[in-house]
């Protein structure tokens, strides 16, 4: 039998007496679409890659890949999934401070 927890509370789900939802999230890197020209063609692109190469072997600097496609699944209860209707990107809970008043 396949166990699942909320990915967010971490209640216990069992099959076929919770409800229980799961929500999808992709994240892509988005380009504009460059149109190509002349002076683009023009270009030694192995010669700027192979310099570049150079760069990081002279400054042995690490370089941060970032991922282009990620995407993400959580398993949520009905509770949360609720909460995450009102609220997906949690700005309302990212926002709430409680000052005293001095």
């Amino acid at each position: 039998m396949l166990h699942v927890t909320c990915d967010l509370c971490g209640k216990e789900l069992r099959g076929g007496e919770d409800q229980h939802y799961v929500v999808r999230i992709e994240a892509y890197a988005v380009g504009d679409p460059a149109e190509i020209t002349e002076a683009d063609l023009d270009q030694d692109h192995m010669e700027m890659v192979g310099q570049m190469l150079r760069e990081c072997e002279e400054n042995e600097t690490e370089v941060d890949l970032v991922e282009p496609y990620k995407n993400f699944r959580f398993d949520l209860c009905s509770e949360c999934h609720k909460r995450f209707l009102q609220d997906p990107m949690a700005r309302e809970r990212d926002q709430k401070f409680d000052f005293s008043k001095n």
